[in-house]
């Protein structure tokens, strides 16, 4: 019964993430990079942005088996399901605090704004205007979180398959 828990839980939050960063690579596509100094690599936010979020969708509703086959494990194996969970916890936990970070840096630190929206997308809308701590705590530094959930999903996912590829 505890397997079933975590495939659940590890499925809506793999969905959450998909579509939080499906929605980020929607709003950065709309701006199209509109008073950034760093225009010409805005399609890279886009496209990593909408690769991460159709890639956590995909997991998300992909059968078991499939899974199971691509990382040559069981597909009653826990760790299936376990090892990315807690690789998108512990990248959504990291840059949790990077969306927070860039919150708060003073402006008179002139953070890198191709290096700042790289790793907070979220940095944007901080660029575009000044929103208001609660705001941040509770919705930019979640949504930053779980843009980089996917990421983490990805390297969970195939540090599992290319794993399993080494032991055989």
């Amino acid at each position: 019964m505890a397997g079933r828990r975590l495939r659940v839980i590890s499925r809506i939050v793999f969905t959450v993430c998909g579509l939080v960063s499906l929605l980020t690579a929607a709003l950065y596509a709309m701006l199209q990079g509109v008073d950034l100094p760093y225009q010409s690599e805005w399609v890279i936010f886009v496209v990593a942005l909408g690769l991460g979020g159709l890639f956590a969708l995909l997991v998300a509703v992909a059968r078991r088996a499939w899974i199971a086959r691509v990382c040559h494990m069981d597909g009653d194996d826990p760790r299936l399901f376990s090892a990315p969970l807690k690789w998108l916890g512990g990248f959504a936990a990291i840059f949790y605090l990077v969306a927070l970070f860039a919150y708060f840096a003073s402006h008179t630190w002139n953070l890198n704004p191709q290096l700042m929206l790289a790793l907070c997308p979220m940095y944007l809308v901080k660029m575009t205007f000044d929103p208001s701590p609660a705001g941040v705590f509770f919705l930019l530094a979640p949504m930053n979180a779980a843009v980089f959930g996917s990421v983490g999903l990805a390297i969970g996912l195939g540090s599992l398959a290319l794993g399993a590829r080494g032991r055989r």
